[in-house]
């Protein structure tokens, strides 16, 4: 009887402490819970991880510790976790459709095929998942089985303007524009949809077809006036036609719509310059002129509405508008980097070297990114300001430095910088540290070994050098004058020659150096006439004087012909 009663006390008490221990696990999960749902992924993850070791059989706990590492984008990790949810609950919607997300994003097409097709029969009413499967075959290319999706979809749901789309493009993309085309006027038989007329539409216009073209765009149009892509289309059919009235009233319309994303409206104005007949941009400028103006007042203070603007004013010449809309955006959108980088692009292009410096250091001021000391080192060469590129290149070889990318380039720089303040001693060590982080580094190699050259010394080092720049670049017109100047240095000018007239046909003819070298190896070679041609040419691009010394050297080896 005493045995009895003991028995059942301990079980008794056994339950009560299971009791508890589920009580807390569950409180716990609840909490984790809401720690994920609130953004705090890494204090629910720690939370998760302590549930796993005492509650392994939860798969709620699984599940939720993959979607914290996911979250972190451990997509291996939490592919794991999902996969232990789905062995506790294999008949779990969100395990299994999570999971199958996942492999998508892993690239895991094939076993995310297989996840969705079993979703699919298992869960036939969940619309989304045939639209996940369309998209896996068609990236798959498996066509038939894409086609049988929509059709599976269309019966289920019934007729709709997407699943027309959707066939459609899928028949594009098998090149079976006739059946496409079929499908399109099908649909128009029977129902009225301006983004169905609109996409057939374009493929008329894409046909050359004009006339069925402008038929579709219009009975769009007839049902919503503002349909962007109906406006879009019809005004192409005018452009097409020489009708530019009818072209500025239409694309007006789609530029001062409601409907029309001012992005949208962006690209547009951006492709004006670059997509038309410069001559019908001068002749028509008014009209061009008056829409980028307008979709200006539609939308004062878009930054991608000023970009769009400054580069169309760019496009067609007008540099000071330009100018004047990049500065506009990038003032009114101190925060934003790319506009305060646009901005310092376009006085790069217009070569104002003074001020590419002074935006780019206060560029570097506002978002410490080095991209700006780039521009700013580039502005410093032009400008020979040697210092300030010495100075920048230091700030970054003291603060970055773990980062090997960075600090090759950064001692390249200052090799050059100290070339350039005829420094070599420091310029050839900068170059040497330079070569230590990146033995293939090749403008490090080419200017090594021309500087050397030039100073007549290490000719077997420098040979050795430029020889991996034209392994590494076989059609770089620099490295090849350099290698080939190297050569005919050490007197083997009838194996220089093939490089220079190598690196005639890569560009060597736009450098009165090159041209200068090449003449200098075959007046060595005995061909005086074709020396004397190189050199003429050579006078005629160093109206720059690129060359110092050219004229001079050049009439006394002339003078020698003579005699």
């Amino acid at each position: 009887m005493l045995m009895r009663k003991f028995v059942l006390c301990l079980v008794t008490a056994l339950l009560c402490l299971a009791s508890a221990f589920a009580q807390k696990v569950e409180s716990e999960f609840i909490d984790a819970v809401a720690l994920y749902s609130s953004g705090k992924i890494e204090q629910a993850e720690r939370k998760l991880e302590n549930l796993s070791r005492t509650a392994p059989d939860d798969d709620a706990v699984w599940y939720y510790l993959g979607r914290c590492r996911i979250a972190r984008k451990d997509f291996s990790s939490a592919r794991g976790c999902l996969e232990k949810a789905i062995e506790l609950d294999g008949k779990n919607y969100w395990y299994r459709s999570t999971l199958a997300s996942l492999y998508m994003v892993q690239d895991e097409t094939r076993l995310a095929i297989e996840m969705y097709e079993a979703l699919v029969r298992d869960f036939p009413g969940k619309e989304n998942l045939s639209y996940d499967l369309l998209e896996l075959y068609i990236r798959e290319k498996e066509y038939d089985k894409a086609m049988d999706t929509i059709s599976a979809i269309q019966r289920q749901n019934g007729l709709t303007e997407q699943l027309v789309q959707l066939r459609y493009e899928l028949l594009m993309q098998q090149g079976k524009a006739d059946e496409a085309l079929k499908g399109l006027e099908e649909f128009r038989e029977e129902y009225s949809s301006p983004r169905i007329l609109s996409l057939l539409g374009d493929h008329y216009l894409t046909d050359y077809a004009d006339s069925a073209a402008r038929a579709s765009y219009a009975e769009a149009l007839e049902l919503d006036g503002s349909y962007p892509p109906a406006l879009l289309g019809m005004s192409e059919v005018y452009r097409r036609e020489r009708d530019y009235p009818g072209y500025f009233s239409v694309i007006g319309k789609f530029l001062d719509g409601e409907d029309t994303p001012p992005a949208t409206k962006a690209v547009y104005i951006r492709n004006l310059a670059r997509s038309l007949d410069p001559k019908i941009l001068q002749r028509q400028r008014e009209g061009f002129d008056s829409l980028v103006s307008g979709t200006l007042g539609k939308h004062p203070s878009d930054s991608s509405i000023l970009t769009a603007a400054a580069a169309y004013y760019y496009g067609t010449g007008r540099t000071e508008e330009a100018g004047a809309y990049f500065r506009e955006a990038s003032e009114k959108y101190p925060e934003s980097m790319s506009l305060a980088a646009a901005c310092l692009q376009y006085y790069a292009l217009m070569q104002d070297w003074e001020k590419v410096r002074d935006l780019a250091v206060e560029g570097f001021g506002r978002f410490k990114n080095i991209g700006f000391l780039d521009y700013a080192n580039q502005a410093d060469f032009l400008l020979e300001d040697y210092d300030a590129v010495l100075g920048n290149c230091q700030w970054i070889i003291n603060n970055f430095p773990k980062d090997k990318d960075v600090l090759k380039t950064a001692w390249m720089l200052k090799g050059d910088a100290y070339h350039a303040k005829g420094e070599r001693r420091q310029a050839y060590s900068a170059y040497e540290k330079a070569l230590k982080l990146d033995p293939d580094l090749v403008p490090v190699l080419n200017n090594y070994a021309y500087y050397l050259a030039e100073d007549g010394k290490c000719l077997k080092k420098a040979y050795k050098m430029s020889r991996k720049t034209i392994e590494a670049e076989p059609d770089n017109a620099t490295y090849l004058d350099t290698f080939a100047w190297i050569l005919h240095l050490q007197g083997k000018d009838l194996e220089a020659k093939p490089f220079f007239k190598h690196a005639m046909l890569y560009g060597g003819k736009d450098s009165a150096v090159m041209l200068d070298h090449y003449a200098e190896v075959l007046y060595s070679l005995g061909e005086y006439d074709l020396a004397r041609s190189y050199w003429n040419q050579a006078r005629l691009k160093n109206k720059d004087g690129e060359v110092p010394d050219l004229e001079q050297r050049i009439a006394k080896r002339l003078a020698a012909l003579e005699k």
